[in-house]
């Protein structure tokens, strides 16, 4: 039987009648897929399945907010409980202690912990945190990382020409979106990251002024860009000696790379960290971490941070099986995971070499992007900007949809391995990427 998506074009002309570009965000959408996005229908384990009833392989687990894969039956389970008494209660409940409790357990730097709904959420609160703690106003971001749709962030976080980026030295501050209020960006200063003179030149230029230097721990906006061997540790230290908080965004690394996340890793002690993604195991929960004076400064009368859906029950009853999973050492879900992205990249990278492909693979444990460049590697948003193909790429893929795998079209996002992935996924991904690669069906 050939390959037919004619029920998502259906649905997605339909969609357009209602919601804005056929969906309610643009990664969703025609602006990641072209002419129309797949409409998903159901998943188990490791499989997605489309309106047309086609099943993929899924190397998206939901933008990486399935680290157990799709349904897992405790997590079904846990939050079938969570319905039954009460989905919401409008007070203070036990399982927002027990969930906070094994983040502490998990996560080194935990001291403290705060409940939010999205890593955006989590991400405002932390800045607020750091402006009040410190009484400093502006904070340090990198080029080409996102830590959510908020003012102050949406600044060079997405693909621009290289030409109008400005010098390294003193980067050209693009926004990434009309309607923002552009004085909150005078306060929201730009560096090029894995370049540690360009941050310390910024933290001189701003001397007093810098309530804080937040970044990823891999860059996961740009595909998957590693930090260079011992960057952090040193933006940590230059963060310390200018009286600047240092915050760890770890939306995307957080319950994924390691239980602690990257600051376990790469054996960092960040001032606060903020979490979302895997932490809810595909419901919105997120929360964000700190030192004990720091989260301190969250007590009424200090810095306001309110919420309905703070510390939801439903979810942070899957968040309690989830992390619950993710701490057995008898089921060693990072392990697995592990294994299953470096046994993945090996073998793209073997693939490629095989079949002459233009294309390199980063990764890092369990979480991987492919880039079409010429460049042996890509080192930050710059190197991204400038040599990475990404219509190229958005080819690819779709040539892979009718193969069953299933991957972000969108080379600035990545693919993640999950607890549900077997050996003989990465294989049957292997052959499908080889057929696509020697049949030029993506040309």
């Amino acid at each position: 039987m050939s390959y037919s998506t004619k029920k998502s074009q259906s649905l997605f002309e339909r969609s357009l009648r209602v919601l804005v570009e056929g969906g309610s965000s643009p990664s969703r959408g025609p602006a990641n897929y072209g002419d129309y996005p797949l409409f998903l229908d159901r998943s188990q384990g490791a499989y997605v399945f489309d309106a047309d009833n086609n099943k993929y392989i899924d190397w998206m687990m939901a933008y990486g907010g399935l680290p157990l894969g799709h349904a897992h039956p405790k997590i079904v389970q846990a939050v079938g409980e969570a319905m039954a008494t009460g989905a919401l209660l409008p007070a203070a409940t036990q399982i927002e202690v027990e969930v906070a409790e094994l983040i502490q357990k998990m996560v080194p730097s935990a001291d403290r912990v705060r409940f939010a709904s999205t890593g955006t959420e989590a991400a405002m609160a932390a800045i607020r945190v750091a402006r009040g703690f410190t009484g400093r106003p502006k904070f340090i971001k990198f080029e080409g990382q996102y830590h959510g749709w908020y003012d102050d962030f949406l600044v060079n976080a997405h693909p621009h020409p290289i030409s109008s980026l400005g010098h390294r030295r003193d980067p050209v501050k693009i926004a990434d979106s009309s309607g923002l209020n552009h004085r909150a960006l005078e306060d929201t200063i730009v560096v090029p990251w894995n370049d540690l003179a360009a941050l310390e030149r910024a933290l001189e230029n701003h001397q007093g002024q810098v309530a804080a230097i937040i970044t990823e721990g891999i860059m996961a906006n740009m595909g998957v860009i590693p930090p260079l061997p011992d960057y952090l540790s040193t933006v940590q230290a230059l963060a310390r000696t200018h009286g600047a908080l240092f915050i760890l965004d770890e939306t995307v690394t957080g319950f994924r790379i390691a239980p602690g996340g990257c600051q376990q890793h790469y054996q960092l002690n960040p001032d606060l960290s903020t979490f979302g993604k895997a932490l809810g195991a595909g419901l919105p929960v997120a929360a964000f971490v700190g030192r004990s004076e720091i989260m301190e400064s969250l007590s009424w009368g200090g810095v306001l941070h309110y919420g309905t859906q703070n510390a939801s029950r439903v979810g942070l009853f899957a968040a309690r099986a989830n992390l619950q999973v993710l701490g057995d050492d008898n089921v060693n879900v990072f392990e697995h995971t592990w294994s299953i992205g470096e046994r993945l990249v090996k073998g793209l990278q073997k693939v490629f070499k095989e079949t002459k492909t233009s294309a390199i693979v980063q990764g890092v444990g369990p979480m991987f992007q492919i880039l079409f460049t010429e460049q042996a590697e890509i080192r930050d948003y710059r190197d991204f900007c400038t040599f990475v193909d990404r219509d190229r790429y958005r080819r690819f893929v779709h040539a892979l949809f009718q193969h069953g795998i299933y991957m972000t079209p969108a080379s600035g996002l990545h693919s993640v391995t999950s607890l549900a992935h077997s050996p003989e996924d990465v294989d049957d991904t292997l052959s499908a990427v080889r057929e696509v690669l020697l049949n030029g069906e993506y040309a």
